[in-house]
């Protein structure tokens, strides 16, 4: 397999960090989100993934952009270790964990945004801090709520067995932690993000870990 990334993509993060916890072997070929303008934006790269974002997985003939589509196939082509629980309505309480990480706090701090507001808006860099911890906080004081009221949360988001929630989660609390959005209202969340970069499978999935770290 072969995953096309960037080392700080939080999104490109969630991916490695499930290929790493299935075992499965992949290549990474970096994709550059700021030099020359962006290497994403290339015909290229283009060629590849239309979208021009990142991540995309190859395999074999398959080519799958998104990263919760690609969580999902991962988890669809090597069913184990799961990434899921067995029951249904567990199963739907991860993915909801995910998709709120993935598709509503993850979009409003992503580089192409970011990006918007200095350039074209004009923004400050005091602005793009207030604006990231505007989205940032009252998300993850909802899943902080969630994780502590569901009853079943564990050293991971759902029990004991890292999950999909997880390999959104720790990437969404590495972008708060490097634009210093502040993180003490949020003891589990700390907790469970402590627990998890100690495996090996987050930790060499980490953005420092990367052969394109800057």
């Amino acid at each position: 397999m072969q995953l096309y990334g960037y080392f700080r993509s939080s999104a490109a993060y969630r991916v490695r960090i499930a290929l790493n916890l299935k075992g499965l072997e992949y290549i990474t070929t970096p994709v550059h989100l700021t030099r020359g303008g962006g290497e994403q934006h290339s015909a290229a790269y283009g060629a590849v993934n239309p979208e021009h974002l990142v991540p995309t997985l190859r395999d074999g003939d398959t080519l799958i952009s998104q990263s919760l589509a690609i969580l999902e196939y991962l988890e669809e082509r090597s069913p184990a270790p799961g990434l899921l629980p067995k029951a249904i309505g567990d199963r739907a309480w991860v993915r909801s964990i995910a998709a709120h990480l993935a598709c509503d706090v993850h979009p409003l701090n992503n580089l192409r945004v970011l990006q918007y507001l200095e350039n074209t808006l004009g923004a400050s860099a005091e602005q793009k801090s207030a604006w990231i911890a505007r989205w940032m906080l009252p998300a993850f004081e909802a899943i902080e709520t969630r994780l502590v009221k569901n009853g079943k949360t564990g050293t991971c988001c759902f029990g004991d067995t890292p999950s999909i929630a997880d390999c959104c989660l720790v990437p969404q609390v590495a972008s708060a932690r490097r634009f210093k959005v502040p993180l003490t209202d949020f003891p589990t969340i700390v907790r469970i993000d402590a627990h998890l970069n100690a495996r090996v499978a987050f930790a060499e999935a980490a953005p420092g870990a990367q052969a394109d770290a800057e």
